[in-house]
């Protein structure tokens, strides 16, 4: 029996016939049998067992070059023609080749997004037409990105080979909005650039794809109900819920956070922005830790995500935002009374990978969130209870203030390009490659992305709770009744410990490709290649001290990524230094969206409070100037500032 599909493994019923259980005398076993598949129903679709796999001549199509996190395009391209089967059907190749023995099971889930059933029937056919034997669905076809991980290394115990995940993550969905599918290998983490890169030869290659005429599947089946596609191709509808339940009970002290959410003074809010980490909030937070479903904000998923941008941060989820006493700067607004503010606020992206925190009046910036998680590990059984975190990482853009705790609390710490599959490598150092253990192990990105190595995804949730016990540690002796210690207190008494790392981030988003290529050639040419000398003075007493381009060579395969983004490193007028990231994103589906990162540190805790942008702002002129921003894409301001 297994727990996760409500079903029995198939050959359980080919291998104990009537005869054998009646020589045994064991009518009760066969009793339970048959009440089983009572309530485990296997349907042999029109098709059926009579189902002939069709081998459909096909030609390239281009633009298949999945990004950081797979391939993202705008769904009118996805419904066109063969495109989701091209596509597909390379991946199954590089899968075939790379895996031995070939595929045989895999998950196949989505956010929700618009295209998404129509999509994942496409993709049944073609696994089946390819011989996969097992083809995992959560029920109505919705996985969040980190359940999916979590689905892989432990459902029968880590039988899948890897998971077809249908999302866009943050980007919107709906129609003329965005679609993506990107692939999980067999430790759930995000495929690696060797794989993404043979998956896009493929689809430049392809002549012709397998796939099988059958009906369509119901995905709002029973958990543990079966259709068989071909003699030799099962769909199973799974439980959604069970291993990523049981990955965050393996982390946290859930009957202690059930006790902690009893406390009178303590609420929390959660916003999931109707993605695919709704459903898994409210079985996490409300049915297991007890919260009030009143804590829930657009916890069901929608396939327009509610006409929104499913984006966690200070623009996105400005209702949040709102509620939690925060300006759309997010600095505390005097205007409201934190008195019946919750303690606690968080939000979610379309597929529930990513996450934003904040308190009574303060907004925790992801890469603060990332450091004050590492100083306050003794709060978080997972690391706790093996002696604290065994390594650190963050992708480059991030701000610094994880490398300050990392070197005080002595944790070897990286970092690395955008990706969480950079991050994958060090958790799997020993587990894949036999190398140095860096697990338990804490990462994160600036783009509001968390994680440990429960998975080895990015994990929305995960954040959540570890801040809730962040939170619960801090007032372990405040007793009922009393004020409790609040996230601002935490978080600024960590500046005063360590010094802020001011950060922000501008968005210019839909630039014309060719120009943002413009943009970065003349950052390269004049001080990458050439010299700060060439940037003349100002009287902001901003000062251009050198440029660099970061590449990264991998501590632990070797493998080398380059032109992973163009860094500015300025000195500014108080001696503090600060430094300007410039990075085209890999998520966008149309146009090219430029990344500009701001960051300068300051010690001087009397200036903390500043709001980050309003900080940043002097620096951010500076640079926009250096670069001649306006001048060569014709942009004058950001979409967006986080």
């Amino acid at each position: 029996w297994n727990p996760h599909l409500k079903t029995f493994p198939r050959h359980t019923h080919s291998a104990i016939d009537v005869r054998t259980m009646t020589r045994l005398h064991l009518p009760l076993l066969l009793t339970t049998l048959l009440q089983c598949s009572t309530t485990t129903t296997t349907t042999a679709l029109a098709a059926g067992a009579s189902t002939v796999t069709r081998e459909v001549p096909t030609s390239p199509i281009s633009g298949m070059k999945p990004g950081t996190s797979g391939l993202r395009k705008k769904v009118e391209v996805w419904q066109e023609g063969t495109y989701v089967e091209n596509f597909i059907q390379s991946l199954v190749d590089v899968a075939n080749d790379s895996d031995d023995p070939s595929l045989d099971t895999v998950i196949v889930a989505g956010d929700g997004r618009y295209y998404n059933d129509e999509a994942m029937q496409k993709i049944v056919r073609v696994l089946a037409g390819n011989g996969v034997s097992n083809i995992w669905i959560p029920r109505f076809g919705i996985m969040s990105t980190p359940a999916v991980s979590a689905a892989i290394r432990r459902c029968e115990g880590g039988k899948a080979q890897g998971g077809i995940v249908l999302t866009a993550s943050h980007n919107p969905g709906g129609p003329g909005e965005d679609f993506g599918i990107k692939y999980n290998e067999a430790l759930g983490q995000p495929a690696a650039e060797e794989f993404t890169d043979a998956l896009y030869e493929k689809t430049m290659s392809i002549s012709s794809f397998k796939t099988v005429d059958s009906e369509d599947v119901d995905f709002s089946a029973s958990v543990g109900s079966t259709f068989q596609i071909t003699d030799s191709s099962t769909v199973t509808i799974m439980d959604p819920f069970d291993c990523y339940l049981e990955s965050l009970k393996d982390c946290f002290d859930f009957d202690k956070l059930r006790q902690f959410a009893k406390r009178n003074n303590f609420s929390l809010l959660f916003d999931g922005m109707h993605g695919a980490g709704g459903p898994f909030a409210k079985r996490v937070l409300v049915n297991e830790i007890g919260l009030p479903e009143t804590s829930l904000l657009r916890a069901n998923p929608l396939p327009d995500f509610g006409k929104g941008h499913p984006d966690p941060n200070l623009t996105y989820a400005s209702d949040l935002v709102k509620k939690m006493g925060l300006t759309p700067e997010g600095v505390a607004d005097p205007a409201v009374d934190i008195e019946g503010i919750p303690n606690l606020g968080a939000a979610n992206d379309g597929d529930g990978d990513r996450n934003l925190i904040a308190g009574k009046g303060v907004f925790v910036t992801p890469s603060d969130s990332l450091a004050i998680i590492l100083d306050n590990w003794e709060a978080i059984p997972h690391f706790a209870k093996r002696g604290g975190p065994k390594g650190a990482a963050r992708s480059m853009p991030s701000s610094a203030a994880l490398d300050v705790v990392a070197k005080a609390r002595n944790i070897p710490f990286f970092v690395t390009p955008t990706g969480w599959k950079f991050f994958g490598n060090l958790m799997s150092s020993k587990e894949l490659f036999d190398n140095t253990d860096y697990t338990p192990f804490l990462c994160g990105e600036e783009s509001f992305g968390t994680g440990s190595d429960h998975i080895r995804e990015k994990d929305g949730l995960w954040a959540v709770l570890a801040w809730m016990s962040i939170l619960m540690k801090a007032n372990e002796n405040v007793k009922e009744g009393d004020p409790l210690v609040e996230v601002k207190d935490i978080v600024t008494n960590h500046w005063a410990k360590y010094g802020r790392h001011f950060y922000c981030r501008y968005d210019y988003e839909g630039v014309d490709s060719d120009l943002a290529n413009d943009l970065m050639d003349f950052i390269r040419n004049n001080y990458v290649e050439g010299s700060a000398d060439s940037c003349e003075a100002d009287d902001s007493g901003i000062n251009l001290i050198d440029a660099i381009e970061f590449g990264y060579t991998d501590p632990v395969d070797g493998s080398k990524a380059t032109n992973q983004g163009l860094i500015l490193n300025f000195n500014l007028s108080s001696g503090d230094p600060a430094r300007v990231v410039f990075r085209l994103s890999g998520t966008g589906s149309a146009g090219a969206t430029i990344r500009m990162y701001l960051e300068q540190y300051e010690k001087d805790s009397s200036k903390h409070d500043q709001a980050a942008p309003l900080a940043l702002k002097d620096l951010a002129n500076r640079v926009l100037k250096v670069v001649k921003f306006e001048q060569i894409t014709g942009r004058d301001a950001p979409t967006v500032i986080t």
